[in-house]
């Protein structure tokens, strides 16, 4: 894996180091991904003996604050919500339980809680329509039988009847009661909180899968696949394989309407000072050649320029300086700098298992310090990409984090279909990296992008991929 990231794109460093690509296909192919042996067990009490989540809400019910709160972090950590409870719910919680009870979520009843407590408790919250699963929690106090909690989560559950998961956690070293494995929908018992959150932490996966299994793989419009064709055909004779030149990398981008940012190419630093002055404004100098990867770390990038001079002594100071390094550029490419917006990286690579592998996270110069990626494998649906972008840790950035404006979702979702279908109709591209993309109100626009060919790639084994 080291040797692959040193010599591959951002893209292959990000997939390098992981089974992502095993994650990508479970996701897609509705399997629950266990850590643990148990917790396989633990997935399919819920699945077997419970209706799946509708939603990720999920409502906590205990006589213990401190086990509460330990359920609410285990399921923030898992992608579950414990979402505070509305004042109309809270008042009625309220009106039976004990003034120093906590109502918010989770909902403390305090260690004096007899069993009826519960059943009340499950009967608002499951009935509220404000969460759309519910765990209860009980610790043996002095007070309250484990019997007297059982029977009272069993009633509640008859009466949800259904309607939505319940689960609970007894922790205690006698075996848990067996009121509740009886009747048409048994209730999980767990011994610990954690337990039962990565439980229906997992169904709930099961479920989003169930709700996007039958969207379908839609064909972005545009694509000129004759002339891409041509394209690789012609570069793969020239090159026979490795890294395409800025020109054909843009072309071949264009025949997908993947849109690029201004561009023109220079052969020399001369070269280069007039392009900039034909670009106008504020432009963007980048050495490449096979071997100018990962530019910014090679100083093989400057931004802002302005004028004929400044660029041409930027290029002359930028050639020298890699040449001395042994990584002589074939030309420059100068680029009219992009508005400000949030920067991501689209990127993909073959893996031999499964075929086109497609990435999308947060991009820039510090992509593999985040290695905030989510990772699907080819072909994409819509919901595919859809749930690409709203699970990446810095989606918030996307959605108008602290004011700032709201940046088009949309467009994204459409390049990431559109590589999908570049990359499943041009079977020798190996390596595709799109860093930075960047995002802004208007669209999505491609500031950098290297592509790198192979012939007779691997063709993966029949079944081994969700779709296609």
């Amino acid at each position: 894996a080291a040797g692959q990231r040193a010599s591959s794109s951002h893209t292959g460093a990000l997939l390098a180091a992981k089974d992502a690509t095993v994650d990508a296909l479970f996701e897609q192919s509705g399997v629950v991904r266990c850590e643990f042996l148990g917790e396989m067990f633990d997935v399919a009490s819920v699945l077997a003996n419970q209706p799946v989540p509708k939603g990720d809400r999920v409502g906590i019910i205990t006589n213990a604050g401190g086990f509460g709160i330990l359920c609410a972090d285990a399921c923030a950590a898992t992608g579950l919500r414990v979402p505070e409870l509305s004042e109309r719910l809270r008042a009625k919680l309220g009106s039976f339980l004990p003034a120093e009870a906590g109502v918010g979520n989770p909902v403390d009843m305090v260690a004096s809680a007899p069993g009826d407590a519960y059943e009340r408790a499950i009967d608002l919250v499951a009935a509220s329509g404000e969460v759309d699963s519910v765990i209860a929690i009980f610790v043996p106090p002095l007070v309250t039988q484990p019997q007297d909690a059982a029977a009272a989560i069993r009633r509640a559950a008859d009466r949800i009847a259904g309607k939505i998961p319940i689960v609970s956690v007894f922790t205690q070293d006698a075996a848990p009661p067996s009121v509740l494995g009886v009747g048409v929908h048994r209730v999980p018992v767990y011994g610990f909180p954690e337990e039962a959150a990565r439980a229906l932490s997992g169904a709930r996966r099961w479920a989003r899968w169930r709700q996007d299994a039958t969207d379908p793989v839609i064909e972005p419009w545009g694509p000129h696949t004759d002339e891409a064709h041509a394209l690789m055909a012609e570069s793969f004779s020239s090159l026979g394989g490795g890294w395409l030149d800025p020109i054909e990398t843009a072309r071949l981008l264009a025949c997908y309407a993947i849109p690029q940012a201004r561009w023109l190419v220079a052969p020399s630093p001369v070269a280069a000072g007039a392009a900039a002055a034909e670009l106008g404004g504020s432009v963007a100098l980048k050495a490449y050649g096979p071997q100018v990867i990962h530019k910014t770390e090679l100083g093989a990038v400057k931004l802002n320029l302005r004028g004929a001079s400044e660029v041409r002594k930027a290029a002359e100071e930028m050639r020298d300086r890699l040449r001395a390094a042994g990584n002589t550029p074939a030309g420059f490419l100068i680029q009219a700098m992009v508005p400000e917006g949030v920067e991501m990286i689209v990127g993909m690579a073959q893996d031999p298992l499964f075929g086109p592998v497609v990435a999308c996270g947060a991009g820039g110069t510090a992509v593999e310090l985040l290695k905030d990626v989510q990772v699907r494998l080819s072909p994409l649906s819509e919901a595919d990409a859809h749930a690409m972008i709203r699970q990446l840790t810095t989606f918030p950035l996307l959605d108008g984090y602290r004011g700032r404006p709201k940046a088009n979702v949309s467009a994204l979702k459409q390049l990431l279909m559109r590589v999908s279908t570049m990359v499943e109709e041009q079977p020798m591209i190996a390596e595709l990296d799109l860093n930075p993309v960047i995002v802004t109100a208007d669209g999505a626009l491609v500031a950098d992008a290297r592509v790198r060919i192979e012939s007779n790639l691997p063709k993966p084994p029949l079944g081994s991929r969700p779709r296609g």
